[in-house]
């Protein structure tokens, strides 16, 4: 089964470039504007630590679920067996503009690249 890259992106514009503290993010989860999520998924070991946390929009967080249901379907197929996550910023803004995963095998070719785009 050859892997397809998944691109998911929020269909409403948003603005987070005034987010730029933990604090800001924080406020905005109370209101239920964000939502906390693993970048790394728990899944496959990611800890619920500082540089492993960000705040996205549910839609975006509702997208790396989807993903990760994803990947765990990979692993199990022994499709992929390595997984980055990196978040990509505007600015100095607390919230990831993008966040890009590449999964791949050591032994196999090709590999899945989903991005997501949060605003």
């Amino acid at each position: 089964m050859p892997l397809q890259p998944i691109q998911a992106e929020a269909k409403v514009k948003l603005d987070f470039s005034d987010v730029t503290s933990v604090e800001d993010a924080k406020r905005l989860e109370a209101k239920g504007e964000l939502v906390k999520i693993l970048l790394f998924p728990e899944e496959f070991g990611g800890a619920d630590i500082p540089a492993n946390v960000v705040f996205v929009p549910e839609a975006a967080a509702d997208a790396k679920a989807l993903i990760t249901e994803t990947l765990i379907k990979y692993v199990e197929d022994d499709l992929i067996n390595k997984l980055t996550v990196e978040p990509e910023y505007k600015g100095n803004s607390f919230v990831p503009s993008r966040i890009v995963m590449k999964a791949s095998h050591s032994d196999k070719h090709g590999g899945f690249e989903p991005t997501i785009k949060v605003w």
